[in-house]
């Protein structure tokens, strides 16, 4: 930023929130949320007053709602099975560039930015959005990629041996402001956030560049994440718990792709179209997941002006990520993400049950609306799970057995299913064996499905108090892979 004009359109661009105000809440989103509150409560309260299988009528609902969106996610991904054919005709290549966010990531900002600089199809421009990093991230990339360092605020000089690559040295004010500030400096028309973690596929941008060129309509896609942990023992487990979780995710983000109603992208690894996110105001620094709140202001802006702008997910886009490899680490991710689900649920309350927006009214916000408090459906049905166990009341667990038997069943096949799908969509193997989804179907219901309902009910408490920060994380994952 060289200039006065550019310094004060950076201010403008960056401090303030782009929210608007929300309006008073709709009886429809009342009637939406307070019925989920109320439905527990109803459905708890049965544990002190009926017997046999309905004692535990919170887990029933619990495990016939977490079944409709397992069926629901098996029949909109079926046309995974016939991928479409790719048009023949010449397309513009649309310009593209990367942000790197990083704060403090200089143990790993050099394989992310050899894996950006190793790409078949290499990036017009490489942005590192610097974010008051105090490691050595300064010394790196002086000494390694030839830098001359920047006065803060400032971008550099291209790299002398990366022209390409340039570096913005940001005062440190989050991951929101740093990422609006670099995309004043990027001068192509779609843009990729990737974080100071993440290791693109060589092929990666490749994909992003042709799902752009080839869909005008196209504002913001987000690739396939597989984890990686470290090496422990802790973090093997995670590892594989995490990557089938990853797995059934992406599929149902295809899912509800295929419905208009996509609201999650991965902003460790997504894609935007440059003058979509200048027009709804950039990122919001003051929410916790910046991602996933922006997808919710392209779809208003869209519904508001009538545009037909589309969110994709892309199967043969793919990257590894560092994932956490302990339990303390894993329990502050997800309370992280769960904390900014709820805060942008209630920004965009009056959004929820509206037939403007389509499925995304009408289905996914609704089902966002569930998901507020499924941790509390779900730890209360394994509470009462226990003790019914404590007391011996077997004509209570007998076909309280019979319900979780039958789900386990349910949730092997989709195991099953969900890995063969994903290597048919992403067109590689993906490290997921068919006899390690059995065993995850057996045993992710009493141990991993508690540890993230966990995560969430302190996401609760970081909603309800506003505590939450982009705090540093441990990148054993990442550099073990690296090291292999």
């Amino acid at each position: 930023m060289k200039d006065s004009q550019q310094r004060a359109l950076s201010a403008a661009f960056t401090a303030a929130s782009p929210r608007l105000s929300p309006p008073p809440t709709p009886a429809r989103s009342l009637l939406i949320h307070g019925g989920v509150l109320l439905l527990w409560l109803g459905l708890f309260s049965m544990a002190f007053m009926v017997g046999g299988v309905w004692s535990w009528s919170v887990g029933v609902a619990y495990i016939a709602y977490d079944t409709v969106l397992l069926l629901f996610v098996a029949w909109a991904t079926l046309p995974i099975l016939r991928p479409a054919r790719r048009p023949a005709a010449e397309l513009r290549p649309a310009t593209l560039g990367v942000i790197i966010a990083s704060h403090n990531e200089a143990a790993v900002l050099p394989v992310t930015l050899a894996a950006l600089l190793g790409q078949t199809d290499v990036p017009d421009q490489i942005v590192i959005a610097d974010d008051g990093s105090s490691d050595g991230t300064a010394a790196l990339l002086t000494t390694r990629y030839g830098f001359t360092e920047p006065a803060p605020g400032e971008l550099s000089a291209a790299s002398p041996l990366h022209p390409a690559l340039y570096w913005l040295r940001l005062p440190h004010a989050g991951k929101a402001r740093a990422l609006n500030a670099a995309m004043l400096c990027v001068r192509t028309e779609t843009v990729l956030t990737v974080d100071g973690d993440t290791l693109l596929d060589p092929h990666a941008i490749a994909a992003v560049r042709r799902a752009f060129s080839a869909e005008p309509e196209l504002v913001a896609a987000t690739g396939v994440i597989t984890p990686v942990c470290s090496r422990t023992l802790s973090g093997r487990c995670l590892q594989w718990f995490q990557t089938y979780e990853y797995i059934r995710n992406f599929l149902s983000r295809y899912a509800w792709m295929r419905l208009n109603g996509l609201l999650l992208i991965s902003g460790a690894f997504a894609a935007f179209r440059l003058d979509a996110v200048r027009a709804v105001g950039g990122f919001d620094p003051d929410c916790l997941v910046e991602d996933y709140e922006l997808i919710h202001r392209l779809h208003r802006h869209a519904e508001a002006h009538q545009l037909p702008w589309r969110v994709r997910v892309l199967g043969d886009a793919q990257a590894h990520t560092d994932a956490p490899s302990s339990v303390p680490a894993f329990l502050r991710q997800r309370r992280r993400w769960f904390g900014g689900f709820l805060q942008t649920q209630y920004w965009y309350r009056a959004m929820v049950g509206d037939r403007r927006y389509g499925w995304l009214g009408t289905a996914m916000l609704p089902v966002k609306a569930i998901d507020t408090l499924q941790p509390l459906y779900g730890l209360a049905a394994f509470a009462l799970l226990l003790v019914y166990l404590v007391r011996g009341q077997l004509g209570i667990l007998a076909p309280v057995a019979g319900v979780i038997g039958a789900k386990i069943a349910l949730d092997l096949l989709f195991h099953l299913w969900s890995v063969h799908l994903y290597r048919r969509w992403i067109g590689q193997a993906s490290g997921a064996s068919m006899v390690q989804a059995f065993l995850a179907a057996l045993i992710e219901p009493f141990t991993f499905q508690i540890l993230r309902h966990t995560g969430a009910a302190l996401g609760w408490w970081m909603f309800l108090t506003g505590r939450g920060t982009w705090g540093r994380q441990s990148r054993a994952g990442l550099l073990a892979r690296e090291g292999d």
